[in-house]
């Protein structure tokens, strides 16, 4: 699989033509009604990726929406969503001078032919690059092993059974301090950190970070568990536009209850910046 960070820069994607804009994609048929077929290349099992339909619902709304960049997007994920056609439908709740905000839903037809939704977003949006350059936190990013020491799926078993796709269009290497589950000895820690990319290069926008946020193996793998893991609600924060080259992520869960969890997400750009947050409630299996 490419490196993102060492590809040549002749065979670099770039913004706008990529792998991931083709397959995010939407096509506008009327006013707020978006049309795309759901690659099979993001996909875990057979269930369309929550961070890939986060970025799909996410350019439908750039385009319904006065402001262009996702500030904030709430997902709900209702039912699991299958590769081929779907309709996105979008709404405009409010527009303001620097933020705007809508809702949008994708629905794909059951075996009867009947339209059901799969996800439902409410996101508000805006100028990232008028925001003022003021910086004042106390967050620091992930302490991650160089690239060339950390680990990639190709370097072992696919983490869940079945496909795998989306490992294939994605630059991941995880760092050896949370990859005790590959080895059959999970820390117990729910912690996963990883340098990010696009596998064919292209560089990151606050698009594509929508689908960092829900990229990397669930943190249920080092807390001992296996399997599947849900996204029932993502709400996901950009901060910044992302610099040029690979990101850190660092994924933590604090508290497993009731076969749920929360996943809490930083996303840190080449320049120390950190540039998208996000929290998740998924469901696990137990026993």
């Amino acid at each position: 699989m490419p490196d993102a960070a060492s590809a040549p820069a002749t065979l670099r994607a770039t913004i706008g033509d990529s792998e991931f804009d083709r397959d995010t994609a939407v096509a506008r048929r009327a006013p707020g009604v978006y049309d795309i077929d759901l690659s099979a290349g993001w996909t875990i099992i057979s269930a369309v990726n929550g961070g890939y339909l986060l970025a799909v619902l996410g350019r439908a709304l750039a385009d319904t929406l006065p402001h262009s960049d996702p500030f904030t997007i709430s997902a709900h994920y209702l039912t699991a969503s299958q590769p081929g056609p779907a309709v996105v439908r979008t709404e405009t709740v409010r527009t303001g001078r620097s933020l705007s905000t809508g809702q949008a839903s994708l629905f794909q037809p059951d075996e009867q032919g009947r339209e059901v939704e799969r996800i439902r977003v409410l996101a508000s949006y805006g100028d990232l690059d008028a925001l003022p350059d003021d910086v004042r936190t106390t967050a620091e990013p992930p302490a991650i092993p160089p690239m060339d020491q950390c680990f990639g799926p190709e370097d072992g078993p696919a983490p869940v059974e079945g496909s795998s796709a989306i490992t294939d269009r994605l630059m991941l290497k995880l760092d050896p301090a949370t990859l005790g589950w590959a080895l059959g000895a999970p820390s117990g820690r729910g912690e996963m950190r990883s340098w990010f990319g696009l596998a064919d290069g292209r560089d990151q926008d606050p698009l594509s970070l929508l689908l960092a946020v829900d990229a990397l193996p669930p943190t249920a793998f080092e807390l001992g568990l296996s399997g599947w893991v849900p996204t029932v609600e993502l709400t996901a924060h950009v901060r910044a536009r992302p610099a040029p080259g690979p990101l850190r992520i660092s994924v933590t869960t604090r508290n497993l209850a009731g076969g749920f969890l929360e996943e809490d997400a930083e996303v840190w750009d080449s320049a120390d910046r950190l540039v998208a947050q996000s929290r998740q409630l998924a469901r696990v299996r137990l026993g």
